[in-house]
């Protein structure tokens, strides 16, 4: 005799507006655990606890912190929490929604991309590709460990979105062609990952100093060109994507993403410029960050949001 498993009891109200208040801070939390990585480039400090992980020089807890230890070391606590919240989201979700529920699956895709975000981060350190390394290599990795950045922001703002929409949300099938969005993610993706990379090339080969002049062959220099050809192209898509999603007749909510979105583009345009004429200072590196993290939630949100059938 088989018993057919019991399914969770529908959540209350306000136990679904109390985890998508919850889901949204751990978003926020995430941008600014990213940020932090980014202000560890900037300073210099992912070699503060040496090539050991996760300990910090072989120890628990550093005893002789050094400026560059207390980044890196305050880096992978922040970075460590992330983890803990991962785990906790995907158990409330199973717990309220069930394990095939799309809030759940959210959460547990954010949860694995965590996994990966510490596995990437393990080898920068191991194989030494921090402080001032300049190869090529770890310009792969650190376009890579963005990418996977952006698969978990998408992923944690997903979770935090389908909460907010409870039981209404119903898949089906977009008033705009799907070419549209795989241009739209991957432009975006394909974007920030050089942008990742031309970040890095910043803060190693400063703008007219003489460590850029005599490295100006190196791929890290050379994309500073590349960078903001692909950016302004995008910007173009994104702007266009914005016209179709009106033109289309795409849901409320899918419309409301793409406004903060085409608002985001320009500022994100604006402040691009501004960036290079200040010649990329950590602060105007940190800012560029976060709204092309924003752009990308708004662009994931915008091509779910566009789905839905129940409005």
């Amino acid at each position: 005799m088989t018993t057919t498993p019991t399914p969770p009891a529908a959540p209350t109200a306000p136990e679904e507006s109390a985890f998508s208040r919850l889901a949204w801070a751990f978003v926020g939390y995430l941008l600014f655990v990213i940020l932090f990585g980014a202000w560890v480039r900037i300073t210099g400090s992912g070699a503060g606890c040496g090539d050991h992980w996760p300990l910090c020089d072989g120890e628990l807890i550093p005893r002789a912190p050094s400026a560059e230890r207390v980044i890196e070391y305050t880096h992978r606590v922040t970075s460590g929490l992330c983890g803990v919240f991962g785990i906790g989201f995907f158990a409330v979700a199973a717990r309220l929604h069930g394990f095939g529920h799309r809030i759940t699956r959210s959460a547990l895709a954010a949860l694995l991309f965590i996994i990966v975000e510490g596995a990437i981060g393990a080898m920068l350190v191991k194989l030494e590709l921090v402080a001032g390394d300049t190869s090529s290599a770890r310009g792969l990795v650190v376009a890579l460990h963005l990418g996977n950045t952006l698969l978990l922001t998408g992923s944690a703002a997903l979770m935090a979105w389908f909460a907010g929409r409870g039981r209404g949300f119903v898949l089906g099938r977009a008033p705009l062609p799907g070419w549209w969005f795989v241009a739209v993610l991957a432009g975006l993706a394909v974007t920030a990952m050089a942008g990742a990379v031309t970040a890095l090339g910043d803060t190693l080969f400063p703008v007219g100093s003489e460590a850029a002049r005599t490295a100006s062959g190196n791929l890290l220099v050379q994309l500073r060109i590349v960078h903001p050809v692909i950016a302004l192209t995008v910007a173009g898509l994104l702007v266009a994507f914005g016209a179709e999603v009106v033109k289309a007749g795409a849901p409320p909510e899918a419309r409301r993403w793409t406004a903060r979105l085409g608002l985001l583009v320009v500022a994100q345009v604006v402040f691009g410029f501004i960036n290079i004429g200040l010649a990329a200072p950590g602060w105007a590196q940190l800012l560029h960050l976060l709204l092309a993290q924003a752009l990308w939630i708004c662009a994931v949100v915008a091509s779910v949001a566009a789905h839905d059938r129940t409005s």
